[in-house]
């Protein structure tokens, strides 16, 4: 049992833990360091960490989640703080701000988890945390096949989850939740019904944190095979134990399904197509013909594998290669179609990479748009955190213009309901989809 009293700005402390009659109690308004308990028999060490004076103490009591490490006093006892623990959080006036997730390796040290000065990180916190995340996606879908948790927007900081129907892939991206995945995966049976959870651990994001690339299968067996997902009528085949990432991005799908609204009798050139997003979308829509262009001839035996699910094999082609290389050789050919699609990796994933990956995104507007038909449509899209909307539409518009094209942009699209944004995170609305007409 926990209580906590907060009071004129400080807080004190008793807590109980029931286990051989043992009781201990502890006054924060000291400054003990101990502030938190995990799990409900152990009482353990909660450091405290402290903003330094000039740090914006306020826009983190108003919900801003991240704190970096030039705002706080990282001196030799909190950097030996073990990564992932649960620190209370302070400003420089010793006044009580959030429990946070910390690790003294990254560039953001404290991640807020809970304001409540009550909250306790447990078994039941994690499931009534997985609960609200739930609640969002069964008002939305009604099917089981969508991101579940999706890091700071769904209160987890550094953690993503992608379900498909019973089976569960996890990105932990961050130590505290790394630490805690039994928590996570308890959670994830009670709450959501998972019956394999499969521990994806690539991605830059880890290393960030000091956390290893090792995969793993929490819960279950691995699966064997690819899994059919059925969206916006089409069947995508998601391989979640060596695919990209979780196995399939959920979060195009909203301009997936614009596509296919306008899909009907076109021809659709899909380029950086991974598994066949927008050209499957396409052919569900009435598309006579639709090639998917990537570079993994994994990812289009995957798109093929959908496109033979859904009875559109005979409609549907591939073709592997560098996508700047097809792009500049049916340029040459003079080919064209009614929609051309490009969803590249994240050009500019960083700010030192943004010029560079600006230039990338004109250059392949530029080559794309004069394969479109007078008419046509040209989608053009980018995952990079660091261009945001008014910089990549920039980079957009001169490709075309070089390419002695122009038109109207119709369409702006973001990542899907099961994407929510923190509304104080900018870098959480990291997907645009322009939908030009040439």
């Amino acid at each position: 049992m926990l209580a906590l009293t907060y009071v004129a700005g400080t807080i004190v402390g008793w807590f109980y833990q029931v286990s051989g009659g043992a009781k201990a109690q502890i006054d924060l308004s000291k400054g003990a360091e101990w502030a938190y308990v995990q799990g409900m028999t152990q009482i353990v060490d909660a450091p405290i960490v402290r903003l330094k004076p000039k740090a914006a103490a306020k826009a983190i009591r108003h919900g801003f989640p991240w704190i970096y490490d030039n705002e706080l006093v990282l001196d030799r006892r909190t950097k030996s703080i073990a990564p992932g623990t649960i620190v209370q959080l302070q400003d420089a006036e010793r006044q009580f701000l959030g429990w946070a997730a910390f690790n003294p390796l990254s560039k953001i040290p404290a991640r807020v988890l809970d304001r409540d000065p009550q909250a306790v990180v447990d078994d039941e916190w994690m499931q009534r945390a997985v609960a609200r995340a739930l609640a969002l996606r069964d008002m939305v879908f009604d099917a089981p096949y969508y991101r579940l948790i999706h890091a700071e927007a769904d209160g987890f900081p550094g953690l993503i989850v992608d379900r498909f129907d019973d089976v569960f892939v996890v990105q932990p991206n961050a130590a505290w939740i790394e630490n805690r995945l039994d928590h996570l995966v308890t959670a994830l049976v009670e709450v959501a019904g998972a019956r394999v959870i499969v521990k994806n651990a690539s991605g830059r994001a880890r290393g960030l944190e000091g956390l290893d690339d090792q995969n793993a299968v929490l819960l279950g067996d691995m699966p064997t095979a690819p899994l059919a997902v059925p969206m916006n009528s089409a069947v995508y085949m998601a391989d979640v134990a060596g695919g990209q990432k979780t196995g399939l991005f959920y979060d195009q799908r909203p301009n997936h399904a614009v596509v296919k609204q306008i899909a009907q009798g076109a021809q659709v050139l899909d380029v950086f197509s991974h598994v066949g997003g927008f050209s499957l979308a396409a052919l569900a829509g009435g598309a006579t013909q639709a090639m998917a262009v990537d570079g993994s001839a994994a990812a289009l035996d995957l798109a093929a594998q959908g496109a033979q699910a859904m009875g559109a094999s005979e409609r549907f082609s591939t073709r592997r290669g560098d996508a700047f290389d097809v792009l500049t050789d049916l340029g040459a050919q003079g080919m064209s179609y009614d929609i051309v699609i490009c969803d590249p990796p994240a050009f500019a994933a960083s700010k030192p990479a943004l010029e560079a990956g600006l230039r990338a995104y004109e250059r392949v507007a530029r080559l794309a748009a004069p394969l479109v038909k007078e008419g046509g449509v040209l989608v053009l899209c980018s995952c990079s955190h660091a261009a945001d909307l008014q910089k990549f539409r920039t980079a957009c518009v001169r490709g075309i213009g070089r390419a002695g094209r122009s038109g109207a942009l119709f369409h702006t699209g973001f990542a899907g309901m099961d994407h929510p944004l923190h509304p104080q995170l900018a870098e959480s609305g990291y997907l645009k989809s322009l939908f030009f007409r040439l």
